[in-house]
């Protein structure tokens, strides 16, 4: 159930494990109607997509845009650092790809394999689907699956507005972008998604929506109205506001979605059905796909169902706890920006850099700072050490106490 990511690379994956699997994949958009403009993963991912696949994996890199640079524009004043651990990014380096090619790449591939795609077709009720071995729900927030199933699903509600546009700037480094307006602040997530377009994702708080109009605003006058609060940074280059079907994307909130149980029956959840975690740290599509494969894996391993669905549940609610976590102090940082957003530049892009720290809202920002960039002194100098190898020598009691031999 659903044709997104996850669906897609979980067919993939069974029917590579046995080409006798009959499978079926239920999407209820047509053809090229995908919702959002891109994905980013980190290359960790990357990886692993090879080893699970290497003919899509391949195709994928070739379609992907790579960046391992962050720029932080604060009013004009920037910050650039060219390894980092924030949006998508890892040590591995840093993935963005458009959503739509990203699907028909997938689709083409499961496809040649041999699985059946039903675009266009939306299953209201379980009773409509065929009789099945499993039904993998993985149909987005909106689940009608898990709706009417019962998972004992929560919904947090996220306080700050936010909108998912596309422009036609193509930007070569992720960049954050926070702008000041009589009403407050805005600011932007803006990547490269492919040669000719990027994704741009404005948020803010919601007093700074309700000042600026944008409750009551048309989709038109918003998409005007946010051109001209970043125009520094668009360089003349317009958003883009509507989907590929005609619809205009909206303002909303970030809706975290957790659920108590993962599996009931043959019925089991994956991907965004089964839980979210906030767009600000990018590990959406990452954590959909690692869904598949623990499910495939898990399936491959265990010949009883109920204990393949055990094990899958367990192992992904364990790797879901720190990006969980990193997602809730890193939205919590975004909503207490006035905390943060007159410190110097530098500073402040080290606290952005560091928001998914719990210990950070629990200390002054400068103090913070101070500890932060203690830590990545120390960090340096064991690197430091390492290279050195067996030249180093430890202090010796013969020493003075000032002399340190490194």
């Amino acid at each position: 159930m659903g044709g997104g990511p996850t669906g897609l690379y979980f067919a993939l994956l069974m029917k590579l494990s046995d080409p006798g699997n009959d499978i079926t994949i239920f999407e209820r958009s047509g053809p090229d109607l995908s919702y959002g403009w891109g994905v980013t993963f980190g290359g960790d991912l990357m990886a692993e997509l090879y080893r699970s696949d290497h003919s899509s994996a391949r195709a994928i890199e070739r379609a992907a845009s790579r960046w391992g640079s962050q720029v932080v524009d604060v009013q004009g004043k920037q910050a650039v650092r060219s390894k980092h651990g924030g949006y998508g990014i890892n040590k591995h380096g840093g993935y963005s790809i458009n959503r739509q090619r990203l699907l028909d790449i997938l689709v083409n591939r499961i496809q040649d394999l041999g699985v059946h795609i039903k675009l266009g077709h939306e299953v209201t009720a379980l009773s409509q689907l065929p009789e099945s071995d499993l039904i993998v729900a993985c149909d987005g927030v909106n689940s009608q699956t898990r709706l009417e199933a019962g998972f004992d699903t929560e919904v947090d509600l996220g306080r700050n507005k936010y909108i998912w546009l596309g422009t036609d700037k193509v930007f070569e480094s992720f960049t954050y972008a926070f702008v000041r307006t009589d009403c407050g602040w805005l600011w932007a997530y803006a990547y490269g998604i492919d040669a000719d377009l990027s994704t741009f994702i404005v948020e803010c708080s919601p007093e700074t929506w309700r000042g600026l109009g944008f409750e009551t605003m048309p989709p038109d006058g918003s998409l005007a109205l946010l051109e001209k609060i970043f125009a520094p940074h668009l360089d003349g280059h317009r958003l883009v506001g509507q989907r590929l079907d005609g619809t205009d994307v909206r303002w909303s909130n970030f809706r975290t979605i957790i659920n108590q149980r993962w599996h009931d029956g043959q019925i089991v959840l994956a991907g965004d059905t089964a839980h979210t975690t906030h767009f600000n740290i990018g590990w959406g599509t990452k954590l959909a796909i690692e869904d598949a494969l623990a499910l495939a894996e898990n399936l491959h391993q265990h010949s009883n169902m109920e204990l393949a669905l055990q094990s899958y549940e367990r192992q992904r609610k364990a790797a879901l706890r720190q990006p969980q976590s990193d997602a809730r102090f890193s939205a919590q940082w975004f909503e207490d920006l006035p905390r943060y957003i007159d410190l110097e530049i530098n500073h402040f892009s080290m606290l952005l850099d560091g928001r998914r720290s719990p210990l950070l809202p629990r200390l002054p920002p400068r103090l913070y700072g101070q500890l932060l960039r203690a830590t990545e002194e120390i960090t340096v100098l064991r690197a430091l050490r390492g290279r050195v190898g067996p030249k180093v020598k430890a202090i010796s009691s013969r020493q003075k106490p000032n002399q340190v031999t490194i």
